[in-house]
């Protein structure tokens, strides 16, 4: 059994991961960690969550076990710190925070607010969409897990595959998300239960630190320039769930954009291409590791719509998806 260590195990993500290892049969959870949580048991805190160990909460400076995979679901500010260390130590890392998705230094600052102390680190990490960077995530040691709203643009563009050297380069993301998406566990006045109860918003407005994460991985291996990204996330009175609106225009009219990204998903185990962008519902994808996806056409116009679960494609899933890879079992194991 292979073993793995969660750092940040209190939050909404380290919850997802912990049920899902519970269920792998080649894994376990063998380190648990919070700093709020430290010195209470996973059946104190999560009694609805079946695993087979019993672990306690450690503080996150405490030692980790020697040879185990660590995933950190901590925040931005708490990864650079940690990644560093865990690295250094020989441990395998998924990161699930935004720290080295970003290969322009400058941009991650200004748009995470945030100096980064470790930035030589970005070459070295594999941003852990699978259907994209499959082979260099089998047996990488570093993996940076991408954002939610980034992997229902981002794929959703990329298995246009060539079809994208006849879009204009503008892409609109119109994108509403659950509260665990966009607030995880930041319990401000806008996310509490009287604000988002019947009730529906926009939310940092041409300022999501996701779209530069979009526009640098959309049109990747297309060999084009990175487009002009236009994001705006919306917050939805729900738990969980992203449903993403994507509006395109091309070159010349009629693209075979649903034809093509049947085509291209084919060997795909989690993207579900549906016949009509109406068949796309948060519904069909909760607690699950499915990328649903469906477009229509009109004219030069091109609408496309997906929807994931933010908590598991958009985070949980995704990096048990990476950490099959990283440890060379097969990719679905554990997911279907």
């Amino acid at each position: 059994m292979s073993e793995i260590s969660i750092i940040g195990a209190g939050g909404f993500t380290g919850k997802e991961l912990l049920g899902l290892i519970a269920r792998h049969p080649k894994y376990k959870t063998v380190h648990i960690t919070s700093d709020k949580l430290a010195g209470k048991s996973l059946s104190e805190v999560f009694p609805d969550l079946v695993s087979p160990e019993n672990l306690i909460f450690k503080r996150h400076e405490d030692e980790v076990p020697k040879g185990s995979l660590v995933v950190l679901a901590v925040p931005n500010e708490a990864s650079l710190e940690l990644t560093p260390k865990f690295l250094d130590k020989g441990h395998k890392v998924i990161d699930l925070s935004g720290v080295y998705r970003l290969h322009d230094q400058s941009l991650f600052e200004k748009n995470y607010k945030l100096k980064h102390t470790s930035f030589s680190l970005t070459d070295k990490a594999v941003f852990g969409i699978p259907e994209i960077f499959r082979d260099k995530l089998k047996g990488t040691d570093f993996v940076s897990n991408p954002g939610c709203f980034s992997t229902s643009v981002i794929l959703a563009l990329y298995l246009l595959g060539d079809l994208r050297k006849k879009l204009r380069p503008r892409v609109i993301a119109d994108c509403k998300s659950g509260i665990s998406g966009a607030g995880g566990r930041v319990e401000d006045g806008g996310f509490s239960f009287n604000s988002v109860y019947e009730n529906f918003r926009a939310y940092k407005i041409l300022s999501h630190q996701h779209e530069p994460e979009i526009q640098e991985y959309c049109f990747a291996g297309s060999g084009l320039a990175h487009p002009e990204i236009l994001f705006v996330p919306h917050l939805l009175p729900v738990y969980r769930g992203i449903l993403s609106t994507i509006y395109l225009e091309a070159d010349s009219e009629d693209l075979p954009i649903l034809q093509t990204l049947k085509e291209n998903s084919k060997s795909e185990p989690f993207i579900r291409i549906r016949e009509t962008p109406e068949e796309i519902d948060l519904a069909k994808v909760s607690q699950t590791n499915f990328l649903d996806i469906s477009a229509r056409v009109r004219g030069k116009n091109i609408t496309i719509v997906s929807a994931l679960d933010n908590l598991m494609k958009g985070a949980a899933s995704q990096a048990l998806q990476n950490i099959n890879l990283m440890l060379g079992e097969p990719e679905t194991l554990g997911l279907l």
